[in-house]
């Protein structure tokens, strides 16, 4: 059967034991990686690898060897618990060996638990799993965890963060990937390993990892804090790491935007800062703030102006050059931030 997310997620976190087998696909290996992890440790424990109760199976082997699925759900192990039996990179050379171990699958087997990567609407994989009554067909997107998902890590890691603490953790996981994410979180658990307080957004941030690359944030602060002299260094980094100008623009217009939206809220520059969709937390949280106090809203409204006829050059028939034009808007706003 097909499981929405919501349902996905329940479905993982307490697997239903007359189940016979689990599909999860997607794109993404690690994100898959991560869903398949969990599902295994919610069936069998954490210490079903080392009690045998965890059989391992490659798509590869499994087509040299048609009969490893088949033996691996019906072998008996040594230790008594549930077993599962793994099948990795699957595809649809795999899909008779699955089909048919999926239709001789009986109480007390071992549950199967099937991945692969991105799989058609037509794939027969695909097909089975959906079309059967018991066994569950999970997919798997590049979309951010979600806020169920994300706190049930951050549970799992037994930490016990405050309102600008997750809210920090939630902005977080818009820029990593999962896997990167929860590394992040286990490193905030070591962290707060023994200390009672709650975790707050700066210890957060402390444990945020750093990158040397460029960041888009990292520009638009800078004009927006009246700091011209770095937009020229910044601006060449991300034009090596391929940044577009278009794209640049849109990431303009929306932080002027949001800087316009606090500045112009009646109850003054940050009062109405936490009715944000997505709302903002912590450092970000401040110096949008102080950056929409600093300019005040006419200046923020002339700012918008230069931004819209920035980003009307840039996508019309101009041969100017499109990297030196943003450069150039770009100063313009700082210098407005200074006065």
């Amino acid at each position: 059967m097909k499981l929405s997310a919501r349902d996905a997620n329940a479905w993982i976190a307490k697997p239903p034991q007359a189940s016979p087998a689990t599909l999860i696909y997607g794109e993404d290996g690690m994100r898959v990686a991560l869903k398949r992890q969990d599902l295994v440790r919610n069936i069998a424990g954490p210490t079903a690898d080392d009690e045998m109760r965890l059989s391992r199976i490659s798509g590869a082997d499994l087509r040299k060897d048609k009969s490893l699925l088949a033996d691996a759900v019906k072998a008996q192990g040594f230790f008594p618990g549930p077993r599962v039996a793994l099948l990795e990179d699957a595809n649809q050379h795999n899909a008779d060996q699955i089909t048919a171990a999926l239709k001789d699958w009986q109480p007390g087997d071992a549950h199967m638990v099937v991945t692969c990567g991105s799989l058609k609407p037509t794939s027969p994989i695909r097909k089975t799993f959906e079309k059967h009554p018991t066994a569950g067909c999970i997919a798997v997107y590049d979309n951010p965890p979600d806020r169920a998902e994300i706190g049930g890590w951050i549970s799992e890691a037994g930490l016990k963060p405050d309102r600008d603490g997750t809210g920090a953790i939630h902005a977080m996981a818009q820029d990593l990937a999962p896997g990167d994410l929860k590394q992040v979180i286990g490193k905030l658990a070591l962290y707060k390993h023994g200390d009672g307080s709650p975790l707050t957004a700066d210890e957060v941030a402390a444990c945020a990892p750093a990158s040397t690359e460029a960041d888009l944030d990292d520009v638009l602060n800078a004009a927006a804090d009246g700091r011209a002299a770095e937009i020229g260094p910044i601006l060449s980094r991300l034009e090596a790491q391929g940044a577009q100008p278009v794209a640049l623009a849109i990431a303009a217009m929306r932080h002027w935007r949001t800087l316009h939206a606090v500045a112009a809220d009646p109850g003054g520059p940050g009062s109405g800062i936490g009715k944000l969709r997505p709302p903002l937390y912590g450092p970000r949280r401040d110096a949008i703030q102080r950056q929409a106090t600093r300019i005040g809203l006419h200046r923020l409204e002339e700012s918008l102006q230069i931004l819209i006829d920035t980003d009307l050059t840039l996508r019309s028939t101009a041969k100017a050059p499109q990297m030196a034009l943003m450069e150039r808007a770009l100063i313009r706003l700082s210098m407005m931030a200074r006065r």
